[in-house]
């Protein structure tokens, strides 16, 4: 049986490159958030849901992740990836606090890095993978779409948080 989040972020690359897609996130952030006010970014849309502040720390710290995976995977074809709790880590990186602007300059930064680094990798590069302790074997390509479904996920979470979905 396919993971119904899974099958949700895969969905949305489908017939889609996932590195324009990803270069393309950290612009469509910007312009979504752009003249909203701290207050409404930090605002829950319900008990228990992530704030638009929070959705952006944790699109920055799930950019650290990735930072570090692609260049695991490239260095250790085959070896272990770890999962992590996100709820945890936006416990630990006290999520609700963050000043939203500076998750999406932390974000931006980062997804540049990333991005400077796919434009110069080999094929084999491309194909080398680790195996993650939830979704098994994954390629590096394979998790460069995976992040550009995990983008556009949280940028619809953001739209329908600001009515502008």
């Amino acid at each position: 049986m396919t993971d119904p989040y899974i099958a949700r972020i895969v969905s949305y690359t489908e017939g889609k490159d996932p590195i324009t897609m990803q270069g393309e996130t950290p612009a469509i952030l910007k312009r979504l958030i752009d003249g909203v006010s701290e207050k409404e970014l930090k605002r829950s849309p319900a008990p228990g849901k992530w704030s638009v502040a929070e959705i952006l720390a944790h699109l920055a710290e799930s950019e650290i992740v990735t930072v570090w995976r692609y260049r695991q995977m490239i260095e250790n074809s085959g070896g272990p990836l770890s999962a992590y709790d996100q709820e945890q880590w936006a416990r630990m990186g006290k999520y609700a606090s963050r000043d939203p602007q500076d998750s999406l300059r932390l974000f931006d930064g980062l997804r540049k890095v990333n991005l400077e680094m796919f434009a110069r990798l080999t094929r084999d590069e491309w194909q080398s993978f680790g195996v993650h302790a939830e979704r098994g074997k994954m390629t590096v390509e394979t998790l460069a779409r995976h992040i550009a479904g995990h983008d556009r996920n949280h940028v619809e979470q953001i739209q329908k948080i600001l009515g502008k979905g």
